[in-house]
């Protein structure tokens, strides 16, 4: 497979939480905890997308938005931009339920030749657990210009797989973006 690059985009808001999402804590370690977890058997580097000290003591990688308060696609593009490597294995920060063997497959040699490989589960496509070429940056920059925020859309410009993700793993795919959605989760895990 050779390099691959995490990239984990932790610039988000958190409006609905009201903390930084990917420092809140679950089951003895922050959110982003669990990513990097999941993601270190995959990959060679991991770098991560946020304007917030709270991820230096990580001791990772962190960049700054390129292009401030343009949402996800941004965060992409700069975290593309930063990357050394032709494959980028992409991650929200709030997913602390990801589990390494869902991001295999994202890896797996025989999508090499597309530009995004992105899962769809539930009928929702999941563009923040993704693997994307590093020469989605300039579709990236392209659309940010064009006043495109979504992540979403990249994939309508690009050559992309989307991959069906197995049922079994459908609940480890939740972004948990709400206080309840955490209380249930914390519920759950505690059983």
């Amino acid at each position: 497979m050779g390099d691959i690059t995490g990239i984990i985009l932790a610039g988000g808001k958190s409006s609905r939480m009201g903390t930084e999402k990917g420092m809140i804590p679950f089951k003895g370690k922050p959110f982003i905890g669990h990513i990097i977890d999941s993601m270190r058997p995959l990959v060679s580097n991991i770098i991560i997308v946020s304007d917030s000290q709270a991820y230096d003591h990580l001791n990772l990688n962190r960049y700054e938005d390129l292009i401030k308060n343009t949402g996800p696609l941004a965060g992409l593009y700069t975290g593309l931009s930063h990357s050394t490597t032709e494959f980028n294995l992409v991650l929200s920060c709030d997913m602390p339920l990801v589990r390494t063997e869902m991001l295999k497959n994202l890896i797996n040699p025989e999508y090499h030749a597309y530009d995004i490989v992105q899962y769809q589960s539930q009928g929702e496509i999941i563009p923040l657990m993704a693997v994307y070429k590093k020469n989605c940056s300039s579709t990236c920059k392209k659309l940010i210009d064009q006043g495109e925020r979504r992540l979403l859309t990249l994939g309508d410009h690009l050559n992309t797989r989307t991959l069906i993700l197995d049922p079994i793993f459908e609940k480890y795919a939740d972004n948990i973006n709400t206080k309840e959605q955490l209380n249930m989760i914390n519920h759950e895990s505690d059983r």
